[in-house]
């Protein structure tokens, strides 16, 4: 056990390993430290947008009938990740190009995080990473385990592994269940527990996350904002997962319970050797807690490295207009503010070539006609013609 289950007031009756260690729920498939938990490789996702209720049902009948009986009886078919969507094909119904060609690995015990405006796709990714969604295409492999669509028992059985902790606590939590109901319902459905066995690994969740055992008796509205965010957190951590999806976690809470989320955070994945995805809008935040940045610009990754290298030298312009716009307390560590020009254009008609280019003040010809691709660059990933001159 470790230092901090020793200092736990409660004393567990299960025996063996941690609850919340490797050796107590043994991975799908193992993998050593140097591995990744999660690789991405170029996941698109597109929603189609129904004008009424016949666009709506011709794209349920289309969907019903996209393979014949002999397509689906084909191995090489049935077992392709993610076939592209056929509402494409018909022009007439306009689609939001939410995903683009999205490709990223997270190694154990690492924190990606996944930042740009409102509207870029940061939070359709998640949904993809925890397979709430499925995408239109691409491939996603967890703990080297490839996702394969309409596969449930592989699904159901990688879920324990991923756990998602979402911006809205309180939304997130049922007002009708108590605490404790709430924290023992992933027990109930993934391991193989008692009651009396599943209230002490509630309590001992509730202390390692710095709330009570008695506060498994309350519901949901008796608490304050970051302390039902440590519950959504307690929720998450609890069947000890391998990759943790914190979706704007502390944008709803005063700065300084951020800090103290933030804090937790980082302890539990020392704690449990635990990947991260962290989604934010804050840079200041990601900078806190971070190893590796990916940039994100209108459903395509336009920048990729670890933490230092990104913010001490960004290359692609509107990295650069991201960490310039970011308030600093000390003049000496404040940038030159580059202003952005213009919104974000729509998803529904996304810009011909670089998708940044109506915005970017080094923006040329090529880069209206052509799509750059993501290259390495001094120690980076990034989707930009001309990196090595604007840097």
């Amino acid at each position: 056990m470790t230092q901090a289950s020793q200092a736990h007031v409660v004393e567990s009756p299960l025996q063996g390993a941690h609850p919340h260690s490797p050796a107590a729920f043994p991975s799908v498939s193992p993998i050593k430290l140097e591995d990744h938990v999660l690789a991405v490789e170029n996941i698109s996702k597109r929603y189609p947008i129904a004008q009424n209720v016949w666009s709506t049902m011709r794209g349920w009948v289309r969907r019903r009938i996209r393979k014949t009986p002999q397509q689906k009886n084909d191995p090489s078919i049935a077992h392709t990740p993610y076939p592209a969507s056929q509402n494409s094909e018909d022009p007439s119904i306009p689609v939001i190009h939410a995903l683009n060609g999205v490709s990223l690995v997270v190694k154990r015990g690492r924190t990606l995080a996944v930042v740009g405006e409102s509207g870029c796709g940061k939070s359709t990714l998640a949904r993809q990473l925890t397979m709430i969604e499925t995408p239109d295409s691409g491939t996603i492999w967890i703990n080297d385990r490839q996702l394969v669509p309409g596969d449930q028992a592989l699904y159901k059985s990688l879920r324990r592994h991923v756990q998602m902790v979402f911006q809205n606590p309180y939304a997130s939590l049922n007002p009708r269940k108590t605490i404790g109901a709430t924290l023992s319902e992933p027990l109930e459905i993934n391991e193989p527990l008692n009651a009396q066995q599943r209230a002490w690994r509630v309590a001992e969740i509730l202390q390692t996350v710095g709330l009570l055992p008695e506060h498994a008796k309350r519901y949901p509205h008796m608490f304050s904002g970051g302390q039902r965010q440590r519950i959504a957190i307690a929720r998450a951590m609890i069947l000890g997962p391998d990759l943790l999806v914190a979706d704007e976690p502390v944008s709803a809470l005063d700065v300084s319970i951020q800090a103290q989320i933030l804090n937790l955070l980082m302890d539990l994945q020392a704690q449990f050797l635990t990947s991260m995805v962290f989604i934010s809008h804050n840079l200041s935040v990601v900078e806190h807690i971070a190893d590796d940045v990916m940039v994100m610009y209108l459903g395509r990754v336009v920048e990729i490295g670890d933490k230092t290298t990104i913010f001490s030298q960004p290359l692609h312009p509107y990295t650069r207009m991201l960490i310039a716009a970011t308030p600093a307390l000390h003049a000496e560590n404040r940038r030159i503010r580059i202003p952005i020009q213009g919104e974000l254009p729509s998803p529904l008609t996304p810009p011909s070539g670089c998708a940044f280019h109506p915005r970017c003040p080094y923006a040329t010809e090529l880069c209206r006609q052509e799509t750059p691709q993501l290259r390495s660059v001094e120690s980076r990933e990034v989707a930009c013609h001309w990196a090595e001159t604007i840097g």
